[in-house]
């Protein structure tokens, strides 16, 4: 084995037909020094080398070519992601690392990670039957720990932005026809729901958004009532606790999604009867009624559980003889019974709380054939006469 070194350079040598060289990064915690050590095929390729640890050293990161993908997400999802997001998606992103990106990706080096993995492993969850938006939620966690991996220097470069995102084709959801929403509104008119349905339903609200609707935002002078906050279950980090999950009121995360309802009289009467109602509940209860100003809480004034919300939201349509049917179809049947009667896209966009008009459109665009005729019908006249 030689031995040879150039002015300037850390140790470089050669070993059999290998190049190898050794640069000192620092100290660890009991002050021995840490070595750093590289190869290649010849000497200019492990020159390089060096000084890229050297450069890195300098800007403060110290690359570490033995770290998995798994400890790294492991490590991310522990350490970096809590307080950025909310419990819900923190908890979400979890799950996501656990399930999918450490099955498949965790034993590989993070630093020798590629494009072509990456693509590898979105095609394989799209035979095995993942959703689109499945798998590009997937894209968007590996992405983002990428992103904390890139300001930490242990990769030159996010190989989950460059990998191809899944393709998403927006699927109809299944509304309710006119017929179908008078008849179930006509059938839990009694119900201790039936105000909360009739809500999200003339309004296309989220499950979470109508059981967080508070009392505080309704303002019966002006028939508004504006939307901040929404019911979630999410998992429970009290280790001294025996459940699993806990509900909480969160606030709505984006400020689309903060918005105004202008309330009909129809509305206003039930929620005024509700509001009766509930003051004689409140009072019977006493000391058991646990008010949290919520204008649709359980028996006992708490957050209404959002699972038994839409188990009894199924009986109830059941019962009303539509068979099975989820909370979240009223959104979509309100989404489109609002543009069946003719409210224009953007507006039936502000009232959901989508992001932008462009969801809006993709998701229900294919239902504004009146407007495209009627436009269509308008060129013609000026263009042919008539």
């Amino acid at each position: 084995m030689t031995k040879r070194r150039g002015n300037g350079e850390d140790s470089i040598y050669k070993d059999g037909d290998r190049w190898r060289g050794a640069v000192s990064v620092g100290y660890d915690d009991k002050g021995r020094r840490v070595r750093k050590k590289v190869s290649g095929r010849t000497r200019a390729e492990v020159a390089r080398k060096l000084k890229e640890v050297r450069n890195a050293v300098d800007a403060g990161t110290v690359p570490d070519d033995q770290i998995t993908v798994k400890a790294f997400l492991e490590r991310w999802v522990l350490v970096n992601l809590p307080g950025t997001v909310a419990e819900s998606t923190e908890d979400d992103y979890g799950d996501m690392v656990r399930l999918h990106l450490v099955p498949a990706l965790g034993r590989k080096k993070l630093n020798k990670l590629t494009v072509a993995e990456v693509d590898r492993l979105w095609s394989s969850k799209l035979e095995a039957g993942y959703a689109a938006n499945s798998r590009r939620n997937m894209r968007t966690v590996l992405r983002r720990a990428l992103t904390q991996a890139e300001k930490e220097g242990l990769v030159v470069r996010n190989v989950a932005a460059l990998s191809a995102a899944p393709r998403t084709a927006q699927r109809e959801g299944r509304t309710l026809t006119l017929n179908q929403a008078k008849s179930l509104l006509k059938s839990v008119e009694s119900h201790r729901y039936g105000s909360a349905i009739t809500v999200a339903l003339a309004y296309g609200l989220r499950r979470g958004e109508v059981l967080g609707l508070r009392w505080e935002n309704l303002d019966w002078e002006a028939g508004t009532l504006r939307l901040t906050h929404a019911v979630k279950r999410i998992k429970n980090r009290d280790k001294n606790s025996d459940r699993k999950t806990r509900i909480v009121i969160n606030e709505l995360k984006t400020a689309k999604s903060r918005r105004t309802l202008v309330l009909t009289p129809e509305i206003i009467t039930k929620l005024r009867t509700l509001h009766a109602d509930q003051a004689k509940t409140r009072l019977s209860l006493g000391e058991q009624w646990r008010d949290h100003g919520l204008i649709f809480p359980s028996v006992v004034g708490t957050p209404t559980d959002p699972d038994n919300f839409s188990h009894t939201f199924s009986k109830l349509a059941k019962r009303a003889k539509l068979g099975h049917w989820h909370p979240h179809e009223l959104r979509h049947s309100g989404a489109s019974l609002m543009l069946a009667q003719g409210t224009p896209l953007h507006v039936v966009s502000e009232i959901l709380g989508h992001a932008g008009i462009a969801i809006t459109k993709d998701t229900y665009g294919h239902l504004v054939v009146d407007d495209k005729r009627a436009a269509a019908e308008a060129m013609s006249g000026a263009l042919f006469g008539g």
